[in-house]
């Protein structure tokens, strides 16, 4: 089977936590938006580190398109469920409360300490954590994301988040991998300071030390199976999926759930590399 990894022209090389399980397959590294890339000549394409398309959505959609169900992983239909953060209202799933805002809707009454972000971002890009004494620059964000023509949504900053981090369960081909601990990203009142580079992330999703692995909780292992059977009932089963999980007076909500380009720090779960390879081998 011949495997193309897709990326971006910041990372031509595609991203290490990938390279290993790119060995394996005798993968290529291609960038989506590269047009000189004949696609139809790989049996699987591998969306991995894209990480520009949220600059360039119609774009990247439309690629994914000309890719096709019979190639692309995961699946056209999933990308685009899972490009933009309203899916949270589409799944059965206990989420983070959320309040959408589109451009041209007026901001909504702000509450206590808030999350301010795109519908489509990533790398915590022109995200904020705002208490109520700074819901101002909170305003000014969702001005400034409205701006350049995108959604807003608006969440309660759960105080687990600094006591325990955010959790995140790894699938791969459909079944559970590896659980992932990360570290609270947002500081209090603040826009995320970014690299100012070409891929501009938050600086801190740099820190070494901000996911580490960790031992499934059995609760949360239970909800994030339960994610992956929705998905799988909707779209296929997909080759890889991150659920991001938060905890709220001792229950598991989804924050997010990665099914585009999601990190899944493979260095730290020996093993890992291996199960995506065999999955996209599978699936």
């Amino acid at each position: 089977m011949r495997v193309a990894f897709a990326t971006c022209s910041a990372m031509p090389d595609g991203y290490v936590d990938d390279q290993p399980v790119a060995l394996e397959l005798g993968a290529d590294y291609r960038c989506w938006d590269d047009e000189s890339v004949a696609w139809d000549s790989y049996d699987r394409v591998v969306i991995r580190s894209t990480w520009d398309y949220t600059d360039r959505l119609e774009q990247f959609v439309a690629w994914v398109a000309r890719v096709g169900p019979e190639r692309l992983r995961n699946r056209p239909e999933l990308v685009r469920f899972n490009v933009d953060k309203r899916y949270l209202t589409l799944l059965s799933a206990a989420t983070v409360p959320t309040t959408f805002v589109a451009p041209g809707e007026p901001a909504p009454v702000l509450s206590g300490e808030i999350v301010v972000k795109p519908t489509v971002s990533a790398g915590a890009r022109d995200t904020g954590r705002f208490a109520p004494a700074a819901h101002a620059l909170a305003l000014e964000l969702i001005e400034r994301i409205h701006a350049s023509d995108r959604s807003a949504l608006v969440q309660p900053y759960l105080r687990s988040v600094d006591a325990e981090g955010e959790h995140a369960h790894v699938f791969l081909g459909g079944r559970y991998s590896h659980t992932l601990r990360k570290h609270a990203v947002l500081r209090a009142d603040e826009i995320a300071p970014t690299t100012g580079d070409e891929l501009n992330v938050a600086t801190a999703m740099l820190r070494e030390d901000l996911v580490v692995a960790a031992e499934p909780d059995p609760l949360q292992l239970r909800f994030a199976e339960g994610v992956v059977e929705e998905i799988s009932a909707l779209f296929g089963t997909p080759v890889y999926l991150r659920v991001d999980l938060v905890m709220d007076a001792g229950r598991p909500l989804l924050l997010e759930l990665e099914a585009v380009e999601p990190t899944l720090y493979l260095e730290l779960v020996p093993g890992s590399a291996q199960r995506f390879a065999a999955a996209i081998l599978a699936c």
